[in-house]
C-alpha cells in the first residue's frame, strides 16, 4: 500500500506544480509523457525477460496455469461491460480501457493519457490504484468468502509484485507461484489490451 500512497503522492504534487504554475513553461510545453512511457515498456521487457520464475512455473504447473489471468481478463471485462450498460453513462470503449490496466496504474494511465484522453487517463491510475488498495486491505476476507484464486484475480498484475505478500499470507504459500504467474502474464498483456482498446475507441 506504501508504494500506492507514493506514486498518488507524486501525481497530486505533479497537479498542483502545474495547476499553480510552479515549473518552467517549456517544460509544460514538453510531451514528457511519451519518454516516461518508452521507458516504462523498457524497464517492463527487463524486468520479465530476467526472471526465470516464469519458466520454473510453467514447468511445475503446467498449462493449467493460463486459466488463472484468463479468468481475471473474462471477469474484468464482464463486470465492466455490466456496468456499463446499467449506468448508461460510461462508454464500454473507455470502460474496458481502464479495465485493461489490471491494476498496472504506472503504466495503463500513461498509455491513455497519451493516446486517447488525459482525463480518462486519470481515471485509469485512480481506479487502478483502488485496485490495487482494496485487494491489501481484503484479501482474508476475499480467501473466506470466495475462495483462494480470489485475491489473485483481484489484485491483477499486481499479483506479481506489491500484493503477492498478502495473496501468500492470505491463501497459503502454494498459491505464490500461481500469483507470480498471473501477474506476469497481465503486465505483459496491459500495453496491448489498452493500445487495442484505445485504438477502437
Amino acid at each position: 500500500m506504501r508504494a500506492s500512497l507514493i506514486i498518488l503522492g507524486f501525481f497530486c504534487v505533479g497537479l498542483a506544480s502545474g495547476y499553480l504554475e510552479w515549473l518552467p513553461e517549456s517544460w509544460t510545453r514538453t510531451d514528457f509523457s511519451l519518454y516516461a512511457l518508452y521507458l516504462l515498456m523498457f524497464l517492463v521487457g527487463i524486468s520479465i525477460g530476467a526472471d526465470a520464475r516464469v519458466l520454473l512455473a510453467l514447468r511445475s504447473h503446467g498449462l493449467k496455469l493460463a486459466l488463472v489471468p484468463l479468468v481475471t481478463i473474462f471477469g474484468t471485462f464482464t463486470g465492466i461491460l455490466a456496468v456499463s450498460m446499467l449506468s448508461g453513462n460510461i462508454p464500454v470503449t473507455e470502460g474496458l480501457a481502464v479495465g485493461a490496466g489490471f491494476g498496472y496504474y504506472s503504466l495503463s494511465s500513461v498509455i491513455i493519457s497519451e493516446l486517447y484522453s488525459e482525463t480518462l487517463g486519470v481515471v485509469a491510475l485512480l481506479s487502478n490504484i483502488m485496485r490495487e488498495v482494496m485487494t491489501l486491505l481484503f484479501a482474508p476476507l476475499m480467501v473466506a468468502a470466495f475462495g483462494k484464486l480470489a485475491p489473485i484475480a483481484s489484485a491483477g498484475a499486481t499479483s506479481m509484485d506489491t500484493t503477492l505478500p498478502i495473496i501468500t499470507a492470505s491463501a497459503g504459500k502454494e498459491f505464490a507461484i500461481v500469483a507470480l504467474f498471473h501477474g506476469i502474464v497481465l503486465t505483459i498483456l496491459v500495453p496491448v489490451l489498452v493500445t487495442l482498446i484505445i485504438s477502437l475507441a
